[in-house]
């Protein structure tokens, strides 16, 4: 269930757009603003996590290249007792769509915080209608 951005739509506080000059980050910073995201999560909901693991990338394939992030596995609703050593679901959130469309550091925070909650939520089993009702696609 992955988060796109669409041609000329806003996704949080960036907009797609061609700024010519890209925004210029490090992959470490980038890792960093992930990090921090992941730790803003309430406690009580990371506990609840199970078997996911969360990556950063630097771009995400060349047909989808406006893809922010990336959930991959069973969402925790789906699980039954036949989920059992499988490996980890995967969370990937793509450094280079988000600085193209981002025009500061601060928007790059927001956008990450939004991509990494869209694809948390994802594991939980929230469908990508919800999360656009909620604000957070």
């Amino acid at each position: 269930m992955p988060l796109r951005v669409p041609p000329r739509l806003s996704v949080g506080r960036c907009e797609l757009r061609d700024n010519g000059g890209v925004l210029e980050m490090t992959r470490e910073e980038f890792e960093e603003l992930v990090a921090e995201a992941l730790d803003r999560i309430p406690p009580e909901l990371t506990r609840l996590m199970d078997n996911v693991a969360v990556f950063v990338e630097d771009e995400p394939t060349a047909e989808d290249p406006e893809l922010l992030g990336l959930y991959e596995g069973t969402p925790l609703t789906d699980r039954g007792e036949w989920y059992a050593g499988v490996l980890p679901d995967r969370i990937t959130i793509y450094r280079g769509p988000t600085l193209r469309m981002c025009e500061s550091r601060e928007d790059v925070v927001a956008e990450t915080e939004i991509t990494v909650v869209h694809e948390i939520a994802h594991h939980f089993g929230i469908d990508d209608e919800r999360l656009h009702a909620l604000g957070y696609g």
